[in-house]
C-alpha cells in the first residue's frame, strides 16, 4: 500500500513576481519549486529566442520533464528521434530517456516545463544562467549532475542536427 502524499499549500507565482534567470538567448521564469509543493513537481516557463539551443542531449534518472508548448515551436529529440513541437504540443519526457531541446530553426518558443516528482531545480536553472553569461565556470554543471538528477550524454543524432541549422 503505497503511503500518503504529504500534503502542501496552494502554490500561486504571481508573473510579476516571479524570479528570472536569462541567458544571451532565453528567458526562464520560476514558478515553483519542490520546496513549495512537497516534492511532488518543480516548474517553470522558458522562452527560447531564433535559433537559441536550450538543453544538449541529457536524460533524468527520477524525474519525469513535462513540455507544454505555449508559442512558437520547440526541435526536440527524444532518444534518438527528433521532431517538431507546436503551439499547444505536449510532450512527456520519462526518466532515463536521453532528450534534448532547441528553438525550431528559424523560430521563437515559449514552452511551460514541470518535473515530477520535484527536486530543487531552481539553483540549477540560475547556475545556467551564470555559466551562460560567463560568470560561472561549466565545470560546476558536471559537478552538479547528481543533485540536480541532470546527466549529459552524448547524442550524434542531435549533434547532426544542430549542425545542419548553423
Amino acid at each position: 500500500m503505497p503511503l500518503p502524499l504529504a500534503p502542501f499549500e496552494p502554490v500561486l507565482t504571481r508573473h510579476a513576481e516571479a524570479e528570472t534567470c536569462a541567458d544571451p538567448s532565453s528567458v526562464m521564469t520560476l514558478l515553483a519549486d519542490s520546496d513549495r509543493t512537497a516534492d511532488r513537481f518543480t516548474s517553470y516557463r522558458s522562452t527560447f529566442a531564433k535559433g537559441a539551443v536550450g538543453a544538449p542531449a541529457h536524460l533524468h534518472t527520477k524525474a519525469t520533464e513535462l513540455f507544454f508548448v505555449i508559442s512558437g515551436s520547440l526541435q526536440v529529440l527524444v532518444g534518438e528521434e527528433i521532431t517538431v513541437l507546436g503551439a499547444g504540443d505536449f510532450l512527456a519526457v520519462p526518466p532515463h530517456t536521453p532528450h534534448a531541446f532547441a528553438a525550431a530553426p528559424g523560430c521563437e518558443a515559449d514552452v511551460l516545463f514541470v518535473f515530477t516528482p520535484g527536486m530543487g531545480r531552481f539553483d540549477y536553472l540560475r547556475l545556467l544562467g551564470r555559466v551562460m553569461r560567463g560568470e560561472a565556470d561549466p565545470k560546476e554543471i558536471a559537478e552538479s549532475a547528481e543533485r540536480f538528477d541532470n546527466h549529459y550524454v552524448d547524442s550524434p543524432v542531435w549533434r547532426a542536427a544542430l549542425e545542419a541549422t548553423a
